[in-house]
Order: C-alpha cells, then sequence, then structure tokens
C-alpha cells in the first residue's frame, strides 16, 4: 500500500450558511460541505499532499453530494461509508456581522457517529506519515472507541499524531466529560492546534503562554499552535515562543473553517521539515503562510471546496510584506 501523507478521520457534515433573505424576508441558506477533518484535508490535496479521510455520511442526497465534494477536492474517499439507517449530519452556522459564528447541529444521532471500530482500515493507518485528528469523533461510545482503535493503529507505526480539539459544546453530554476526551487526545499527540477560547478552558488560564505551561507540564507535547484570531497565533516549541501578527482583511464574510486551513497548512510544513529540527525562522516562516491562508479562507462561504491555492497565499504575503513578530 502506498504512503499517504495525511490520513484524517471524524465528521463530515454539511454546513448550512446564510446567504441572504427571501422575498418575504425569511433568512436563505446555502448548503456548504464541511467538518473540520475534511476541511484540512481540501488545504493539504491544494498543496499537493496525498490524503484519506475516513468517517461515515448517510445514504442520502447529502451523503452523495458529500462524498462526491472530497474526491473532486482530492481527498482519497475509499474509507467513507455510506450509512442506510441514519441521515447525514448536518449543522446551521449562524453568522455574526463581524464574520464570526455559531453551529447548531441535527446530529441526534448523525451519521457520522455510527462509525465502528470494525470499519477502521488498519493498513492504510500503517501506511500515513500524520494522522489527523479532532473531538466531535469523541462525543459518543462507538465511534469513541473507533477513533481510539484508529489512534493507536496509527501512532505504533511510527505516525505523527495531530489533534485540534474543535470543541463544540451542544454535541457532548458534559463539558466534564468533552475535558476528559480532550486530555486523551492531548496525551498522544505531537502536534496540537488550540484555538484561544479553548486553551482557557481547558487550563483556566487566561494568558496563553501560562496556558501552554499547563499542558507541558502534563503531556511533552513538541509543537502547540495557538490560533488567536483576529489576535494572530504563537507556535510554542522547545521552549520557545513565536508569534505572528494577523492577516486582517475588511473583505471577510465568515470564519467557518479559518482553523481548519490553519491546521492543513502547519501538516503541510511539517511534511516538509523535521519536527525536531525547527529554527525559529522556520516557526515564523510557517505561521506567516498559516495566518495568510487563514485569512483568506474567511472571504468565502463554505471551507471544503474553496481552499486557496498556494501561489494565492504566496502573492498575498508578498503584498503585505512580512508583519511578524517575534519573541
Amino acid at each position: 500500500m502506498e504512503q499517504t501523507d495525511v490520513t484524517a478521520l471524524g465528521e463530515l457534515l454539511i454546513d448550512f450558511t446564510e446567504c441572504g433573505s427571501s422575498h418575504q424576508g425569511n433568512p436563505l441558506y446555502e448548503a456548504n460541505p464541511g467538518g473540520a477533518p475534511c476541511n484540512v484535508l481540501a488545504m493539504l490535496a491544494k498543496l499537493g499532499r496525498s490524503t484519506a479521510f475516513i468517517g461515515k455520511v448517510g445514504n442520502d442526497y447529502f451523503g452523495q453530494q458529500l462524498k462526491n465534494a472530497i474526491e473532486g477536492a482530492g481527498i482519497c474517499a475509499d474509507y467513507l461509508y455510506m450509512d442506510n439507517n441514519v441521515h447525514t449530519t448536518l449543522a446551521m452556522v449562524h453568522t455574526f456581522p463581524d464574520g464570526d459564528r455559531d453551529f447548531s447541529f441535527y446530529r441526534n444521532p448523525g451519521a457520522d457517529m455510527m462509525l465502528s471500530s470494525e470499519e477502521i482500515p488498519v493498513e492504510k493507518l500503517k501506511n500515513t506519515t500524520i494522522f489527523h485528528f479532532g473531538t466531535l469523533s469523541m462525543t459518543h461510545s462507538g465511534v469513541r472507541c473507533a477513533t481510539k482503535k484508529a489512534l493507536e493503529t496509527a501512532k505504533e507505526a511510527g505516525a505523527l499524531i495531530s489533534f485540534d480539539p474543535n470543541l463544540r459544546p451542544p454535541l457532548w453530554e458534559s463539558l466534564d466529560v468533552a475535558r476528559e476526551q480532550v486530555l486523551y487526545g492531548i496525551s498522544k499527540c505531537d502536534i496540537l492546534k488550540i484555538s484561544d477560547n479553548e486553551i482557557q478552558w481547558l487550563t483556566g488560564k487566561e494568558d496563553f503562554t501560562e496556558g501552554v505551561a499547563w499542558i507541558l507540564e502534563r503531556y511533552p507535547i513538541p509543537l502547540i499552535l495557538v490560533s488567536m484570531g483576529k489576535s494572530g497565533s504563537r507556535a510554542y516549541y522547545q521552549g520557545k515562543m513565536v508569534e505572528a501578527a494577523p492577516f486582517l482583511r475588511g473583505d471577510t464574510v465568515e470564519t467557518t473553517g479559518a482553523g481548519d486551513t490553519f491546521c492543513g497548512c502547519v501538516l503541510h510544513y511539517i511534511l516538509g521539515h523535521n519536527l525536531e529540527q525547527l529554527s525559529e525562522g522556520d516557526l515564523l516562516e510557517m505561521l506567516t503562510f498559516v495566518n495568510c491562508a487563514a485569512s483568506l479562507i474567511t472571504t468565502r462561504k463554505g471551507a471544503l471546496c474553496v481552499m486557496p491555492e498556494k501561489e494565492e497565499i504566496e502573492e498575498e504575503i508578498r503584498k503585505r510584506g512580512n508583519n511578524l513578530l517575534t519573541r
């Protein structure tokens, strides 16, 4: 079996994003393919990386739309299962004036929750360089077992483990259960991408550097990335912290997929470099690229099907110049 750069497991769903109003004044929604793990893979595929997805959708209209979408994005769909009994998961994305958003999920149950341990492609996971996952595939016991089997299989085979908590509180039985599973993921990963509000929630520390110290006291993660929205991003690596300013835009539409675009670009960079030998210059270069890419996706509805091209990102960086802060 050929080696795959990144294999991801998790949710694949439809994001219904607002797109104006009807003549009666009712909100109109566009059915955009989404789901954090596949958004990450779509960005990686745009950058020329080989990718594969493990997950489940309903054997329905939306499930077929999603299968077509990831195949069209260049993601291997050989391990996307179609459930005959449970419908594809849906999410209504409510957009605020500043482009930030909130979610309402239709997932009780949703097909992504139905992935079982028996459906995990062991040989594929033994032949992947990076395995990426989040916590939406850990909210319920069956798919949680499947996720942990995939993770352990990849880790035992020597893959790097990438984890993005991507916390969605309404989907959990309780935030105590969520915390337990987030800590499990953190305990297993080599690359952690965590948002500003997630690290504050998890550690109880308002200061991000204190929050990272709290994590590192418990789990020796080689690389931690903190995404800070309009404040940019940070990389914590071997006792150093590198911070990059954001690429602020006046044409932001919504922020769905920005963190996933960020994460995909980080994994692309790591695939081209040695995780054990990154310089401050490397980290600055990486954060510049990922911040720029994340800013571009905020100008578009959805994420999975509209990831920016490498040349587009590089051109935007050239236009803006080097706007990084080093600490």
